[in-house]
Order: C-alpha cells, then structure tokens, then sequence
C-alpha cells in the first residue's frame, strides 16, 4: 500500500524525515519497504531559471527566428536564438541553461550548445507545456511581475516534491490500509516517545446539511446477513468536470488514475478513511429505488471492465427496481458509473459482510481496493462520518444539492469490545512494567477510551476499527508494538529445559546434511509453493483430481489446493529458467506433499487427509559443459540414479536394504524405477518425465526425476548401528562373469540371486557392459559383472575362490536361467 507524505501531513502534525518516518511506521508493525520521492515536474526544473531578456532582434536568415541576450543573473549577457512570435526585450522569461534536461512523458531532451542557422544559441527560452506547468504551446512564458533573474524556476513555480512510502500490512492489520489509519499509529507513537502532542486532525462534518427534503431516493435491505450497514445520500444537479490540482496530484502521487471530481472524492476518501464508496448515475437507476439483495442464480452481468459475468445466487448486489447495477463491494456494473454526463447521483456507503465479500471476489476472480478492505472488516461505524464528509465535498467540487435524508439502514449495531486490561498481568506477559502513563498515552493515541477501576486494572473500551482486538492480549500486544519490542531488555536469567532428540530433530538434522551433499554436488535446492493449480492433476491417475486438498477461500485458480507432488513446482521452476537461456539444471527441493483420501473417520475429521515429508530432485540439460578439449556431456536419467544413490549411502542406508525395480510408464513418467526396501515397503520413485506432463509445463527437453519418502529414510536412517571393523590385511579378489539372460532379466535380480549365494565373502557387485543384438540368440541379452570376494581372516585360494564361483554360477542358472559365454 503506497502512503503519501503530504497526505498524511494532513491528518497530523509531525517534524519526521520521510526515512525516519519509515522506520518509526516498521517498527510500530507497518513494514515500510521504501520510500520513493515523487516530483510534481518530473526533474524538479533543475537548471531552469529566471531571465531577463536584454536585447531582441530578428535572425538575418530566418523569418521567424529572433536573436536575444538575456540576463541569467550570473553578469554575462546570454545568447539565445527563439523561435516563439511574442519574445521580446524587455520581457522576464523562463530559460532551460545549457545541459539541463527536460521531460515529456518517458521522453527527455537535453539542452546543448548549438548553432541555429549559423548563430550560437546557449539555452532555450521555455513555453509552458516545454517545462511542464501548463499545456499551452502558443509562445513563451511571460512573466509578469518583477523577479530577479536567475531565480531558480523551481522556487518561482513553488513546486515541491512528496514522498511515497510502501508499507506492507499483514492481514489483521486493515485499520492501517489509509492515511488516517497510519497517522493513527504515529500519533500513538508520538505521544509515547516525544513531548509532542501529536493531535490527529479529523475534517469536520458540522457543516453537513439537507438541501431540500424531497428528491432522495428509497432503499430496501432484503440480504441483511451479507450487509451490516447499508447507508447513501442522494445529490441532484452536480457538474462533472476534472479534479482540482491538488486533489489529481494526491492520486497519482499514490499510483491512482484520476477520472472526474466526483469518483476522485471517492477514491480519495478511501485511501484516506479505509470507507469504500461508490457513485450510482441516478438517470440509469431504473425505478429511482436501490435494492440490496442476492439475484437468480445464473443472472448474467457486465462489470466495469466490460467482461459479462454470471452471478452466483449468493452473490450480493446493489440492484435498481429492475436490474444489478453491482457486485456489492467488489466491483461496478458497466452501466451505472460516473460519466462527463451525469447531473445526479446516490452515493453509497456501507459495510458488508467480510465472508460474503471474499467468496464473491474470489468466485469471479476479482481483487478490487474496495474488496480488499471489505473482506477484511471495515469500521460500521466509521460509514455516516465518511459518507457525509463525501457530500460536502461533492458539494464544494461539483455542486448540487443534497436531497433527502441520509438513508440508514443498520439492524444489529456493532458495539465496541470491552475487554479488562490487568497491569500486572501485561507486565509479566511483555516482561517489563512499563510505566503507566506511557500506557495511557498509548491507548489515547490510538483512539482507545479507558477508565481506571483499580490501581493496576483498566476498563479499554476498542473502537471498533480494530476488528481483530478483541482480548486484553490483543490489546497488550497493540501497546507493545506502540511502546517497541527493541525497548524490552532482556533480563538478567535464562530458563531453558533440557529434551532428548525426537523423529523430528533427527529429520532435520539429516535434512542439513543431505542439502549440504547436494549443494557440494552442483545440485540447487528450490523452495516452492505448498498451493498449486488443480488443473495439473486433471485426467491424472498416479494423482488423482479427487485425492487434491482443496481451499475454501483460494486466493485464484493457480492457488486452489496443496500439491500432491513437488513434481508441478519443480518443473515450473525449470520452465522458468530455460525460457531465461539457463537450461542446464539440478535441482532438489525438501517439502510436505498432502493428500485426502476420503475415508472418513468418526470423531476424527483430520483423519481423511494426510500429510508427508518428501525430498524431490530434478535433472535436465547438460551435466558437464564443453570446452576446447571436451564435448559436453548431457545429463541423463542413470546420473540422477547416482546422486540418489549417494544419497542413500550418505543416511546409512545399506544398499542390500534397498531394491529398484523397473516398473510400466505411467502418467507422470515414461519410464521409471521403483525404490522399495527388500520387504517391498516403496521409498520412492527416479525415472523420466513423461512428454505430456513436459508440454504442459512449456518444457521441450527431457527432466529426470526423483521424489522420495523423506521421512521412511530417516527411520531407515537412524537404525542404523556404527560399528568398527579394523582394515583387512587379505587381498580382494575379483572375479568376472559374462552371462546369457533373457531380456526380461534384470540386473536387480541377478544382483539379488548374487548376493544370496554368497553373503560372508561378496563385497560388491558391479556391471561393467550389457550387450543386446547380433550374434545373440533372439529374446537374450549379455551382461558382464564383475564380483569382488574377500576374507578378513585369512587368503583366499584357487580352489577355494573356484568353489564360490561355482556355487554363484548354480544359482543363476537355476533361478535366472543364465549361461555362461
């Protein structure tokens, strides 16, 4: 939210620099990112100055042009060649000296030296529109009255710059989403901190009047559950016509586009009470009557941006006697706005519900100033002030007349909270006594009424702006941030409880390690988003649509459910840089994936989902860049199968522990392995991704992907026992078998059939060449392994070494079918 300096000026009184300013509002809990000087002429009029013109005459080749000297103020006559038809001696202008730079839109020119049909001209003698303090191109600015030259354009034009702080609210804290609402804050911040007395300044409605009794217009509230307080005026016989410059340069200021002086009044009200507004253009408010109600279900309508939208039957309206004319509190029909036309109008205010706002907003896909602040609670009460005070201005800027009573319609008043606020117990909760007189000046700055029942208790009255402070913590924690956690010492104990280490701390521990290994392995870790777009798991199978946790208030459609896999954020982060020319990528990510599997439980309504730790890593492009004395070597799906591996072997996870068995593609993967333990409980997964999933992510090279149970590992993790075996003093043996299989075989099975043989002496198995094609007999493939045997206690010998063989040899050929080449 863009707060402007000027603008808050008008609502308080206050001697701070604008970076001082941002650092009181961060530290009171408004989170000022920057502040950003805005000028009212871009480039302030730097070396623009006031000029006396000397001399004046005609340029010997042009019939047009005039030669002038003009007095800049510095004693050096100045030469300048202009070509406007009313220059004259004698005459105090505006002058653009030499290297200064002027501005038109986002194009700027620089004034140089130069030669105009063989004369030095050293400036230019400016017209309005040329420095940007009017529109007028017809000749130069004459001034009339006697200034000295060389006095700065600037300070004759009395610009000046203002300031625009980017505060960041949370979402509790939509009190503070005006100008009001963040002077509220400093004021507070004033009286505790200075001597200052830092008065909030409030305009005025006393003047408010009813011009004529007749001419207003009636309305009916039929949807009070969606409405709190629904409140208007009607104003007959305005002008429409632009704002004032003082009122256009505080919107645009903010980043606001103005319109006409009326919808400025509204959105300048809004910006500066946290009250939406709107203007209905009575001509077009058919039956001259405003019905607040839900419309059928289906009811077709054109908002303001000219899209036809279908309403929702809870969707509340603001409608005439025959039709919507808009979305209550979220966005204004095509039809019923504010135009160059219009010379009657009923200007609403009102509060509406907060949950029948944000489903509305979100249910077409609208975020609006005006939704933003209803669905996070406006003041009820704040309503009549703000709608009267946009009578008045209405009336001062575009004329008319206020006809009729305000219309009220406001059926359970909401009452402000009052809430027992104990001293003691705020002392001991903050860990400070802070002095009572700061407390009240605080309560006092924030427009908080209390009166004292005992010696340590207060009676605190919460207006109610403050929707969410509701408890004496809530209203401990305002005087906290008010009063400044950096300003709470930290005492002189510490109390701590010593605890053993549980699954979790464990999970986090091999989390940093596993990171750190990867990150040494070239391996970027990513953070993504646990919301994601349903639309990725449509047609799914491996994730069905039905199994995704759904929000009940998705912010949009891109955000709607939590993801069921890291695979979706993953690839969109791949997207991302290879359409940024990076498309050599290693990726890993720790995340929770969540899942509803629709088998409810009594008493137990969590028990239909079911949340897990997970542990992804992506691989795409080349591994290894080329140089003049390599060609570069592309990534594939077995290197990933490696950084896997050693992953696995860095947790303690003993590789016989582990099986991986090639599995039928699927929807996510066009080929895959299925890591499972040896008593087939499923780790994780490492394959291709598949080429539809890759188009709908705009990739068009092929991703390897892993994605593991993070937290089956850890358990696999840490039972784990460290023991200590001294080095063996006997040579390894290796030993080589070339072997007929048949095709459907795989090296997971003869690694098993292997290991099972002979488990005292094996140390490793390892495949060093597979062969497929000519010269083997159809349906067969070769493989070549190579088995290292060793005993720690003594040599192994021919004979000995032969018996192994041949026992290994035997239990391939009866289980596997292989023979030997």
């Amino acid at each position: 939210m863009n707060i402007s300096y000027d603008w808050l000026k008008r609502y308080l009184d206050f001697d701070l620099d604008p970076e001082r300013l941002a650092e009181i509002l961060t530290s009171v809990g408004l989170e000022t990112g920057g502040v950003e000087c805005v000028e009212s002429i871009k480039g302030g009029l730097k070396g623009v100055v006031i000029g006396k013109v000397l001399t004046c005459v005609e340029h010997p080749d042009s019939d047009h042009l005039h030669i002038t000297t003009v007095d800049l103020g510095d004693g050096n006559p100045t030469q300048i060649v202009c070509g406007a038809p009313n220059v004259a001696a004698g005459q105090t202008v505006v002058v653009a000296t030499v290297g200064t730079t002027l501005y038109d839109g986002d194009k700027e020119f620089k004034i140089k030296k130069s030669k105009i049909r063989g004369v030095e001209s050293l400036g230019m003698i400016c017209a309005e529109d040329e420095i940007g303090v009017g529109a007028s191109h017809n000749g130069i600015i004459v001034i009339e009255e006697e200034v000295a030259p060389g006095t700065p354009a600037a300070e004759y034009f009395k610009l000046s710059n203002d300031y625009v702080l980017e505060v960041d609210l949370t979402p509790n804290r939509i009190d503070a989403a005006s100008h009001y609402g963040v002077a509220r804050d400093l004021a507070a911040w004033l009286k505790a901190h200075t001597d200052s007395a830092a008065q909030l300044h409030r305009p005025s409605v006393e003047e408010y009047r009813m011009d004529k009794a007749e001419g207003g217009i009636p309305v009916s509230l039929e949807a009070p559950q969606a409405c709190t307080r629904y409140s208007g005026v009607t104003i007959r016989g305005i002008k429409v016509a632009p704002s004032p410059e003082w009122l256009q340069k505080l919107l645009v200021t903010i980043g606001q586009r103005p319109i006409n002086n009326v919808v400025d009044i509204t959105n300048f009200l809004l910006h500066s009470f946290c009250q939406p507004l709107h203007c209905f253009d009575l001509s077009k408010v058919k039956g001259e009557k405003i019905v607040v109600k839900t419309c059928e279900q289906g009811t077709k309508f054109v908002t303001l941006d000219g899209v036809e939208r279908t309403l929702d039957a809870a969707d509340l309206c603001i409608c005439n006697a025959e039709e919507p004319m808009c979305i209550a509190g979220v966005f204004g029909g095509l039809d019923s706005g504010v135009t160059d036309t219009t010379e009657s109008v009923f200007l609403e205010s009102a509060c509406f519900n907060p949950t029948s706002v944000r489903r509305t907003a979100r249910r077409h896909g609208l975020s609006t100033d005006a939704s933003f602040r209803f669905e996070r609670g406006v003041d009820p009460n704040n309503v009549i002030y703000v709608l009267k005070l946009c009578a008045l201005m209405v009336k001062q800027l575009a004329g008319g007349e206020i006809c009729g009573d305000i219309v009220d319609i406001y059926p359970n008043v909401v009452e402000p909270a009052q809430v027992e606020l104990d001293l003691d117990k705020m002392a001991a909760l903050i860990g400070k006594t802070l002095p009572k007189e700061t407390i009240e000046a605080i309560l006092e700055g924030l427009e908080m009424e209390y009166r004292e029942t005992s010696e340590s208790m207060l009676q605190v009255k919460v207006p109610t702006y403050r929707v969410d402070v509701t408890r004496p913590c809530d209203v401990i924690e305002d005087v906290l941030r008010i009063y400044g956690y950096n300003n709470v010492e930290f005492g002189m104990e510490m109390h701590a409880s010593l605890s053993y280490k549980t699954l979790t701390d464990a999970a986090d521990d091999l989390r940093r390690t596993i990171a750190n290994q990867l990150t040494a392995q070239g391996y970027n870790e990513i953070l993504n988003n646990s919301l994601t777009a349903e639309a990725y798991y449509a047609e799914l199978t491996t994730y069905p649509a039905a199994n995704c946790v759904k929000l009940l208030n998705p912010l949009s459609q891109d955000l709607n459910v939590m993801r069921q896999t890291l695979l979706f954020g993953g690839l969109e982060t791949l997207a991302h840089n290879i359409n940024r020319k990076t498309a050599d990528l290693a990726l890993y990510e720790f995340g929770n994936v969540y899942c509803f599997h629709g088998q409810p439980v009594e008493g137990q309504p969590l028990a239909q989902y079911h949340e897990a730790a997970s542990l992804a890593m992506w691989l795409t492009g080349n591994l290894t860049r080329g140089n003049w004395t390599r060609q570069a070597q592309e990534s594939t799906v077995f290197d990933l199968k490696a950084a896997v591996a050693n992953v696995l072997a860095r947790l303690g996870v003993d590789s016989q522990e582990v099986k991986l068995q090639q599995m039928a593609a699927n929807d996510i993967f066009s080929a895959y392995l299925s890591v499972t333990t040896r008593s087939g409980k499923e780790l994780g997964q490492i394959g291709l991704v598949s080429k539809a999933i890759l188009k709908k992510c705009d990739i068009d090279q092929p991703v390897a992907y892993a994605q593991l149970d993070w937290m089956a590992l850890v358990k696999l993790s840490i039972k784990r026992k460290v023991t200590f075996e001294p080095l063996a003093k006997t040579p390894a043996v290796k030993r080589d078998l070339a072997l007929l299989l048949d095709n459907a075989v795989t090296f997971d099975q003869v690694l098993e059939t292997v290991r099972s043989a002979e488990k005292r002496l094996l140390r490793s198995v390892e495949l060093f060449d597979v062969y497929e094609g000519k010269n083997l007999p159809a349906g067969k493939k070769s493989y070549a392994i190579t088995m290292t045997l060793q005993d720690p206690e003594k040599t192994l010998n021919d004979k000995f070494i032969d018996s192994v063989m041949g026992k290994i040899v035997k239990q391939l050929q009866d289980k596997l079918g292989a023979s030997l080449r």
